[in-house]
């Protein structure tokens, strides 16, 4: 009988958490993951990669990697089984030119999944670097891409060591052809294809609605519940659902007190244990690790006082001009033009306008500060050498990340509504990838609305 009950209660338990949110999408299980993720890489060296390789004008790109020390760039390589190089993991692209198909090799004991074929014979060749130094005698590169970079760490994945022993082994004439492949190395993560957009519109989804559920009755009770109430909510419920974040979410509070809400409070300085009360104005920032994809949102929900259907009208207007910040800055992004220009412009015409923006957006995709231009930091609102000075190129996804500093009088004090929302470039526009927030969240949800 007891048996009985256990299973009754597992089965009610399960029941429960499926029928949670019936409009959830689709969670793939660990080996549909993995087929994705295969799927995605093989399509993206026979699409993606030749077209940078000619851009960057090297034919020859070698990524050396450490077991547990990973090149950022190798980790998007590997085969979706493959948890970290092994050993001394050598993978090498050669483009043999006159049209031919990219050569993929990779100078190991074994395949490195589908893509990468092992070259190296071992019994013949006793010496990993020797082999690696043949084989580049016997293709004969011009230009030899090495993920050495001073500007972008995701392009800086060669160790000092590694660097050492390659240029040890690589002959005089070799040695010369060896050139930073920083522009090769982040066009490759920044780059999206069609197929990982038809999906990372869910993935976005999926942070939205986490998102929301945090920010309602079921997990809030004003007067009871902390802040650290709810990020701790948010940190099980993404495991619960089978995925990871990447960083640890924050939650803020916004209210009529003599407290300033400055950049740098909201995420080192701010107090980590309040106690949630109507009237509040509510900040999360909040993002996933799904099918290799990372999202990064922050959004606001407003704690109804008893009597209000709907947050207060001078919220709404706070709410609708840091939007407003968002279309400035969206509306200026240009193929060609570079970071710190997209960030003038957008400053320029948000203050013409009498607004009060700060932007700080950055792109997203294989990590969550991803590769590409780094369009402003929060600190350093006259643009940023170097990474700023990156382009913008087709087929990118960013992070829209700003804030629109507002005084409200009913509060007596300046607030900012801080926003971010991930949104894909297509070369002509910017869309969001699942749409923004327009609209405060309120907690609780109203269930009736016309009485």
């Amino acid at each position: 009988m007891k048996s009985i009950s256990i299973l009754l209660l597992a089965f009610v338990l399960a029941f429960q958490c499926q029928c949670q949110n019936p409009y959830f999408p689709k969670v793939l299980n660990m080996r549909e993951r993995a087929e994705v993720i295969d799927r995605w890489l093989d399509e993206r060296a026979e699409t993606v990669l030749p077209e940078l390789m000619k851009r960057t004008g090297i034919d020859m790109w070698i990524i050396i990697a450490r077991e547990y020390n990973e090149d950022p760039v190798i980790k998007t390589l590997l085969p979706a089984t493959w948890q970290s190089a092994r050993r001394t993991t050598m993978l090498i692209v050669f483009d043999p030119g006159n049209g031919q198909s990219l050569e993929t090799m990779a100078m190991a004991r074994y395949d490195v999944g589908n893509l990468f074929k092992k070259v190296w014979d071992k019994e013949q060749q006793p010496d990993q670097w020797q082999a690696l130094a043949d084989l580049v005698t016997e293709k004969d590169p011009k230009k030899i891409g090495i993920n050495k970079s001073e500007l972008f760490a995701l392009a800086d994945g060669l160790s000092a060591s590694h660097y050492e022993m390659l240029r040890n082994v690589l002959s005089d004439k070799y040695k010369k052809r060896l050139v930073s492949g920083q522009d090769l190395a982040i066009g490759w993560l920044e780059t999206r294809t069609e197929s990982e957009m038809l999906v990372y519109q869910n993935i976005v989804r999926m942070a939205h609605q986490i998102i929301a559920e945090g920010f309602s009755e079921k997990v809030i009770q004003p007067g009871v519940t902390t802040t650290d109430d709810v990020v701790w909510w948010y940190r099980d419920r993404i495991r619960e659902l089978g995925f990871t974040a990447w960083f640890h979410p924050s939650v803020s509070i916004q209210r009529k007190d003599p407290e300033s809400f400055e950049h740098l409070r909201a995420f080192s300085s701010r107090p980590e244990d309040q106690v949630i009360l109507p009237g509040d104005l509510l900040h999360v920032d909040f993002g996933i690790t799904y099918l290799r994809l990372n999202t990064d949102t922050q959004q606001h929900a407003y704690v109804l006082r008893a009597g209000e259907k709907e947050a207060p009208d001078f919220l709404k207007d706070a709410f609708a001009k840091a939007n407003r910040v968002q279309d400035i800055f969206t509306g200026n992004f240009e193929t060609g033009r570079t970071g710190n220009e997209i960030l003038r412009l957008s400053l320029e015409q948000g203050r013409a306008e009498g607004l009060k923006p700060v932007i700080y957006t950055h792109p997203i995709g294989y990590h969550g500060h991803a590769a590409g231009p780094t369009i402003g930091l929060w600190d350093q609102q006259d643009g940023v050498p170097g990474r700023g000075d990156y382009p913008l190129y087709p087929n990118t996804a960013y992070s829209i990340e700003l804030n629109n500093g507002i005084f409200i009088e009913e509060w007596e004090k300046e607030i900012r509504i801080m926003l971010e929302e991930d949104a894909f470039f297509d070369g002509e526009m910017v869309r969001y990838i699942d749409g923004r927030q327009v609209e405060l969240m309120t907690i609780p949800r109203e269930l009736f609305p016309n009485e």
